[in-house]
């Protein structure tokens, strides 16, 4: 699979270099014909003007037929490098130090990679699934692509983000050639996905695999939220309260700036819950949650960790309002994130999560009960509920650092 014709951070300079004082749109707001011309050439996009196939000749009736141009218009605009007013297409005078920082043009461009669905994936008679849902895709492609240490067949990627937004959507009545055609669809734009990444020498790509290059991999920890080495790091511990014996706690670094919604989706994955119930945060006598419920939360969404607990203070989180988990939250200390560390990271613990929907603190110490006795009439009950074949396979105690941190590596960007 080749990459996109020359390199985005170079093509984007020279467009945005080429636009000058600006240059007159269309009635539709695209790059007239004779722009796009000359545009063709001089950025080497590789779009084919008047292409022709056979023994005919098909004219070109618009730029918007010219897929790497109108791409390139569209990312450059994305990453505030261009804008529309009065018809014309103009530069933004503030942001034009950027092109002579090709780094920083890189990380821009980059950063606008969630607001350019639109333009990296093409409708054809078919749309995917993929193109509507770009945000979640996009974030679980990278996500893939991050938590990977060598190449990522391309096969596996199409899987992962067509099951990230598949479930979005009623396919059950789809006949088996329509089901194909809607994957196939997908497939093709997290083709053109990639090779967006690779222009920007963020992805290695190949013919069935792709790889973050070093620059990718930076990048993406930061969409992902992550610190960057010498910022901010808090070391918590999160405990569960009342339940009798093995204790259930994690150890857990995580950036200052952490907001309580990610906080949430750290703690889920580092004890190894499922997320399937709701959740709140008590600080100071204040609850956060999701807002615009009935419960008068405030926005999670808005607070950051490191803003309301300093090291020596605590919180509590609840999780199921049914079951009642609380898990005693205590700012351990202040550190610095070190390079090659992921965040969050779980730095130590000890038990496993109680089963979700068991019953609360009483209804886990009666689980343990039943599973400890194999004469109780619940007992192979409770098995073929827990999904296990033997009690043997059944260890309160259990922990492992490298099973929660595979957990927190998966958590996609938020």
């Amino acid at each position: 699979m080749g990459e996109t014709v020359g390199g985005a951070v170079e093509q984007v300079g020279a467009l945005v270099g080429w636009v000058g004082a600006g240059r007159k749109l269309t009635q539709t707001g695209r790059v007239t014909l004779t722009d796009a011309r000359a545009l063709v050439e001089v950025l080497d996009t590789g779009d084919r003007m008047d292409p022709v196939i056979g023994d005919r000749t098909f004219k070109t009736k618009s730029s918007e037929e010219l897929y790497h141009l109108t791409l390139l218009v569209e990312w450059a605009k994305a990453a505030r490098l261009l804008r529309t007013a009065g018809g014309r297409l103009l530069p933004v005078k503030k942001n034009a130090k950027l092109l002579d920082h090709p780094d920083e043009l890189r990380r821009a461009l980059f950063d606008a990679l969630p607001h350019i669905g639109p333009a990296v994936t093409v409708s054809g008679w078919l749309e995917s699934l993929f193109r509507h849902e770009y945000d979640r895709g996009l974030r679980t492609l990278l996500q893939r692509l991050y938590a990977a240490t060598t190449p990522v067949r391309l096969s596996d990627l199409y899987k992962v983000v067509w099951q990230a937004v598949s479930p979005l959507y009623m396919l059950d009545d789809l006949s088996p050639d329509r089901l194909r055609h809607l994957r196939t669809a997908g497939d093709h734009d997290i083709q053109r996905v990639l090779k967006a990444l690779a222009s920007l020498g963020a992805v290695h790509l190949t013919e069935d695999s792709a790889e973050l290059t070093v620059d990718g991999r930076t990048d993406t920890a930061r969409m992902r939220g992550e610190p960057e080495p010498g910022d901010a790091v808090l070391r918590i511990l999160v405990e569960l309260a009342d339940v009798d014996g093995p204790r259930v706690w994690r150890r857990l670094l995580v950036p200052a700036t952490i907001r309580l919604d990610r906080l949430h989706s750290a703690i889920q994955a580092a004890m190894g819950w499922q997320n399937c119930h709701m959740h709140a945060f008590t600080i100071g006598g204040v609850q956060y949650g999701r807002p615009g419920g009935e419960l008068g939360f405030r926005d999670e969404h808005t607070a950051a960790l490191g803003a309301l607990l300093k090291p020596g203070t605590h919180c509590v989180y609840t999780y199921d309002f049914g079951d009642s988990w609380e898990d005693l939250i205590t700012v351990e200390s202040l550190q610095t994130a070190a390079s090659g560390l992921h965040y969050p990271h779980c730095v130590d613990g000890a038990g496993i999560c109680p089963p979700e929907d068991c019953g609360g603190a009483p209804g886990y110490s009666d689980l343990k009960v039943i599973l400890a006795d194999p004469a109780h009439e619940e007992h192979q009950a409770m098995l073929e509920w827990l999904g296990l074949r033997s009690a043997t396979e059944f260890a309160p105690g259990r922990f492992s650092s490298d099973e929660a941190n595979a957990r927190l590596l998966r958590l996609t960007a938020p």
